[in-house]
């Protein structure tokens, strides 16, 4: 007897109605990756570092007005995706995203830093932020001291894809003024 499994997949509303039902918590440690709840790696120290390394090299596009730096929030992709990337950079907005999450149409830029799960950053975050045209995505790989640039979202992918490590610097796209040292997002080694 042949037996057919169907996953149940679920859409952001009802993601959300779990959390309010208090089926899932702010303490859990998931995302929404389409339809289906993911349990995020755990956070380990040199993630963190490299996480508030950035968003001290991020602060002046913020004092300046020019973005919105957003930690490990949500972005709504679509009706079965909200991840949590990172640090995202969004254009400004004067309620600072208080009536809904930003979607792919506010985000400058997104940083996915990875100890571990360089793999599946690459291989399922990256080609979900490029078939929702995320203009701009950096995967901090932290294991191989680089960090790699993708640009120009096209179908799963993206047009450009620069890997830059130490003694390089990287400008944001839509930031032309932000110039970013590999050295600084990585620390030292």
């Amino acid at each position: 007897m042949d037996v057919r499994v169907e996953r149940r997949l679920f859409t952001v509303e009802e993601y959300h109605r779990m959390a309010e039902a208090g089926i899932l918590s702010e303490d859990d440690q998931v995302e929404l990756i389409e339809g289906e709840i993911v349990e995020m790696s755990p956070i380990g120290s040199r993630h963190a570092a490299a996480v508030k390394r950035l968003l001290n090299l991020f602060l002046p596009a913020q004092a300046a007005g020019r973005a919105i730096l957003s930690v490990q929030d949500p972005i709504r992709l679509g009706r079965r995706s909200e991840p949590q990337p990172d640090v995202a950079l969004l254009r400004p907005r004067e309620d600072f995203y208080a009536s809904e999450h930003p979607g792919p149409e506010d985000v400058l830029l997104i940083v996915e830093v990875a100890e571990h799960s360089a793999g599946y950053d690459r291989g399922v975050k990256v080609p979900l932020y490029a078939r929702y045209g995320v203009v701009e995505v950096w995967v901090v790989d932290l294991l191989r001291g680089v960090v790699e640039v993708y640009r120009g979202p096209e179908g799963e992918g993206y047009r450009e894809v620069r890997v830059v490590g130490r003694g390089e610097v990287i400008t944001p796209l839509q930031l032309p003024d932000l110039h970013v040292p590999v050295d600084q997002i990585l620390g030292e080694t």
